[in-house]
């Protein structure tokens, strides 16, 4: 896919993975919409950073699960630049909940976590669905080795990313053969998610053969990779982890 020109919209676009990833494909020449919910400050300066870059963009506020803000997101977008070329699905959030403190998890934090990282996906994809396929887009979803492992920041964490890889393959299947669906599933990710969590990352970072946790660029790089490159690639979920899963 040639991407000059192209618009994208990236889901928690203002910081970590997402911020990334809208400078990746900036540079490229594609015009960005900044999703947030909570972080505005953040997506503001990537904005500013996307500007400088020579394409244009906006940010808009809204949770990806819920449908009402959603549609107006996907509004605006269309109103703005008339297409929707590329969707990556990035929000996600967690509650950090030690695997074996069963009593500890509790039924919102199943909740918060389906509801983002799970349902997100899965609405978002729906409301660009129609402009995606007139476009013959791509849609890249944010994943986690979590999904694949079962182990993470928590039981309900790893769940909703195991789900989100499922909703990948089965949105694959019903988009095709105009829209392609990928996922990543990196491994940990150096991200304020995990600031003051030293041994989360070095557990979980710990003898990967690369040495080292990735950082929000590695993963940019792939999203780039399966929008760009990747045009005989659906359905697949790409493990980005220095071989911590080996």
């Amino acid at each position: 896919m040639s991407l000059k020109g192209k618009t994208a919209i990236i889901t928690g676009g203002g910081t970590g993975i997402g911020r990334a990833t809208a400078l990746r494909l900036a540079e490229k020449g594609v015009n960005i919409v900044v999703n947030y919910s909570r972080s505005e400050q953040e997506a503001q300066a990537t904005l500013e950073e996307i500007k400088a870059l020579g394409v244009n963009g906006f940010v808009f506020r809204a949770n990806v699960a819920e449908e009402g803000e959603i549609e107006a997101m996907v509004e605006e977008t269309i109103k703005t630049f008339g297409q929707i070329d590329i969707l990556v699905n990035n929000a996600g959030t967690t509650d950090f909940v030690e695997l074996d403190d069963l009593a500890g998890l509790r039924s919102e934090h199943w909740d918060r976590a389906f509801s983002v990282n799970t349902k997100g996906v899965f609405m978002v994809s729906r409301a660009c669905a129609d402009h995606l396929k007139k476009s013959k887009g791509a849609i890249v979803n944010i994943t986690s080795i979590a999904g694949l492992t079962g182990a993470g920041s928590s039981i309900a964490y790893a769940a909703s990313k195991a789900a989100a890889i499922s909703v990948t393959k089965s949105l694959a299947r019903v988009l095709a053969p105009d829209v392609r669906v990928n996922a990543i599933a990196p491994g940990i990710v150096m991200t304020r998610w995990v600031e003051g969590k030293e041994d989360h990352v070095e557990r979980l970072s710990a003898g990967t053969p690369l040495g080292r946790a990735s950082t929000p660029e590695d993963i940019a790089e792939v999203a780039l990779g399966l929008v760009e490159n990747a045009g005989f690639v659906t359905g697949q979920t790409i493990v980005v982890d220095g071989g911590f899963t080996l």
